[in-house]
């Protein structure tokens, strides 16, 4: 079982994703993404699903027309766990 983050683990791990946000409910980070058009955005939602498929983690999100919501947390955790950070991370690394 993965480990839910501490407070330290977890500060550290945000200040490499500034442009997420932690989160009460579920324990965990969010982030909003807008994108030109739907096509945009649910192509951008195509490539997350295949990067998450691949590491068995599946995040909790949202598309309307142009945005795309997600929200990270290891349910099996309880919480934060580097398995969001690393996602989160793999997740940026798609817009680059």
């Amino acid at each position: 079982m993965l480990a839910r983050l501490n407070e330290t683990e977890r500060a550290i791990a945000l200040a490499d994703l500034p442009e997420w946000t932690a989160v009460a409910e579920p324990d965990g980070i969010a982030r909003s993404f807008t994108f030109p058009d739907f096509v945009a955005a649910f192509g951008f939602m195509t490539r997350v699903a295949l990067l998450a498929e691949k590491a068995d983690h599946h995040p909790e999100w949202s598309n309307v027309y142009n945005r795309v919501e997600i929200t990270l947390t290891t349910h099996d955790a309880g919480g934060l766990s580097q398995r969001d950070i690393d996602l989160a991370k793999g997740i940026e690394a798609l817009l680059r």
